[in-house]
């Protein structure tokens, strides 16, 4: 099959590399910057640039693209694509780029299936790209209501071949919830967490627990800017839920209540413990 990967960055370059590395497809790799498709080519990431003339020829896309760019080119580019394909997004929210792609795949019939890879460093572009980026991680799918089964079970299989511990069936509107707590607040607590002037005075103060805080503070700040404002309902709501934790610390600090703040802390023990039981089962 042609599989074509549409921007090669840290994402779609670490797709690439895992296809050519785990599977017999010819790879094919699109990206706005000339230097990175030549590296991939001349590296072996991909077995041929893809262009606009390749579309028509290929079986399944993947879009590694930001959510704008992502929009913007299947906009432009459902009409070159061959009946009965397989396009897949990569982008970190879903309702708006399934709502695009299930009605251009209606109207061009092709098909389209939601994704979001769960894997990811502090580094992005190519150059940070890996074909083990993806071990051990999950892959969240979200198939359209009129998804072609056949095509659901070749992504689910193309995908676990990259290298994926477990895929995840979802639908748009559950993605989106779900991933305002798990991802999106993490990202937002953690740039907060870095507007301290303390943070200055850190070294040789900190160690794991600050390194954890921060890690993910060293993000790509457009894309996130993309990623939060399309799910503002979600995020703003589980922003408003921590607001609300944090007061009741900081009450129980502040008024020296030591049984109220053991008994918070204890909870959050508790649940933590309760949440990773429920994880490994």
């Amino acid at each position: 099959m042609n599989v074509a990967v549409i921007g090669l960055g840290l994402i779609g370059g670490s797709i690439a590399k895992a296809a050519k590395q785990n599977t017999e497809h010819r790879i094919l790799g699109m990206d706005i910057n000339e230097s990175v498709r030549l590296k991939a080519k001349l590296i072996e990431a991909i077995d041929e640039v893809c262009t606009a003339d390749d579309l028509p020829n290929c079986d399944m896309l993947i879009l590694a693209l930001h959510p704008r760019a992502a929009e913007e080119w299947l906009q432009q580019s459902a009409a070159s694509l061959k009946e009965g394909a397989l396009v897949v997004d990569c982008c970190g929210t879903k309702r708006r780029i399934c709502q695009i792609g299930f009605a251009l795949a209606e109207k061009y019939h092709f098909q389209f299936i939601g994704g979001h890879p769960m894997a990811g460093i502090e580094r992005s572009g190519f150059e940070a790209s890996s074909g083990k980026l993806f071990s051990k991680a999950s892959m969240i799918l979200t198939p359209g209501q009129h998804c072609d089964i056949r095509q659901l079970e070749f992504a689910k299989r193309f995908f676990l071949s990259l290298g994926f511990a477990r895929i995840t069936l979802s639908t748009p509107e559950e993605h989106d919830r779900i991933i305002a707590y798990t991802s999106q607040l993490a990202h937002v607590v953690s740039s907060s967490y870095m507007k301290s002037t303390t943070a200055f005075s850190h070294a040789g103060f900190s160690a794991g627990s600050f390194r954890d805080m921060t890690r993910v503070a060293q993000l790509h700040e457009g894309m996130w800017t993309e990623l939060f404002l399309e799910n503002r309902e979600f995020l703003a709501q589980e922003i408003e839920d921590l607001i609300k934790q944090l007061q009741r610390y900081r009450d129980a600090i502040t008024n020296q209540q030591e049984d109220d703040l053991r008994a918070l802390l204890k909870e959050g023990r508790e649940l933590k413990h309760k949440i990773d039981e429920l994880s490994n089962k």
